[in-house]
């Protein structure tokens, strides 16, 4: 992997840059769609495609329990299983680890868990990880870490934090060791909850290694909009300036623009698809749910300036009518359209980093969502 910077905005740190995997450029910033059990939820692979999408996310934990990395070593890697020949990045499956509060342990050498179908026992410790990346065959994999739940306690903090850096090191040595790191790029993370002397500490550890990348994890976990933008503000800077810089979970809009002001390239969440199939849709005059009774004789477009397949063909009392009716259609359309938008929103960031012109777009989309609930 390689990683080249384009472009620096004038006022603020955002900056646009092009990761070259070994499946081709990625151009930053870039939201990445998530594709959890290696499909996007209502949508198809061509739909990713003919939206424009450079990148998506998978996830390890899943693609381990289902379909399983026996089936996917004997089909060569998700790209062929998916018959999806972009970039993939894939987490460690820590995150879906950790949130299986009753059915895991940790240990200082990894995490004991019961699987989530059929409760028979696993253990990941930070090589596992990798190897299950290995035969997923992920262009950027990512270490496995120990996350916390907001609130946490500084103690309870401070644990995951030296858990998570006793397992970079080890997987920053056996990829080093072991890996085609020019095919395989890897990650580290940072943790540290909400903590400014935690979150330094662990940057100050982590850049003892030279990973080829550095993730920011645990924001956007609950703890409130104030917090998330201090502690962005503080780690940032901190992070190498020459690396892409990856923060995890995040995709609404004004939490994205956030953290793209001070130099964060890269976002995934499942919010976007998550909420278009509960009926809400993101738009250029910001959010529409589209189950309220406003709509029910509205036969204006979603969104009259979107150009997306949906906006350009059906109503908005269209969209109301088979969202009621539960009809399945209602799920893609709804779906396909905020991933359209998200492309787009990011685009037009990508646009104006490169005319000088980030904070005018930044005040423009809290104008409109700042008044509009995320």
């Amino acid at each position: 992997m390689h990683f080249e910077i384009i472009k620096k905005d004038r006022d603020t740190q955002a900056r646009t840059a092009i990761i070259h995997t070994h499946h081709g450029t990625v151009h930053t910033p870039v939201f990445m769609p998530v594709a959890t059990r290696g499909a996007i939820r209502a949508l198809t692979i061509r739909d990713i495609e003919e939206i424009g999408f450079e990148i998506i996310l998978s996830n390890t934990y899943h693609m381990y329990i289902r379909p399983g990395i026996e089936l996917l070593n004997e089909v060569g890697g998700l790209h062929n299983f998916m018959n999806y020949h972009k970039p993939i990045l894939t987490d460690s499956g820590g995150f879906q680890v950790f949130s299986l509060a009753d059915l895991r342990k940790v240990h200082d050498n990894g995490v004991e868990f019961k699987s989530h179908i059929d409760g028979s026992k696993h253990f990941f410790s930070p090589q596992k990880v990798l190897d299950i990346q290995r035969i997923i065959g992920s262009d950027i994999m990512m270490v496995l870490d120990e996350c916390v739940e907001y609130p946490s306690t500084h103690h309870a903090a401070q644990k995951a934090v030296d858990r998570t850096l006793h397992w970079a090191s080890i997987s920053f040595n056996y990829w080093k060791s072991s890996f085609d790191t020019n095919r395989q790029a890897l990650f580290a993370i940072v943790q540290g909850s909400t903590f400014p002397d935690l979150r330094k500490f662990c940057i100050e550890a982590l850049l003892k290694y030279n990973f080829s990348g550095y993730a920011i994890g645990g924001l956007s976990v609950g703890e409130p909009k104030s917090e998330y933008a201090e502690i962005t503000a503080l780690t940032v800077p901190l992070l190498p300036w020459d690396k892409p810089r990856y923060m995890m979970g995040v995709g609404s809009p004004l939490e994205i623009l956030e953290a793209i002001k001070y130099g964060v390239d890269m976002f995934d969440c499942v919010m976007p698809t998550r909420i278009a199939r509960n009926g809400t849709l993101f738009t250029s005059q910001g959010r529409v749910n589209i189950k309220s009774g406003i709509y029910a004789q509205d036969f204006g477009p979603l969104d009259e300036n979107c150009q997306c397949y949906v906006c350009r063909t059906f109503t908005r009392a269209y969209l109301r009518h088979i969202y009621k009716m539960n009809e399945i259609a209602a799920l893609i359309y709804n779906t396909y359209h905020n991933l359209y938008f998200m492309k787009q929103f990011i685009e037009g960031i990508q646009k104006s980093i490169a005319e000088d012109r980030f904070l005018e777009e930044y005040k423009r989309w809290e104008r409109i969502y700042s008044n509009n609930k995320e």
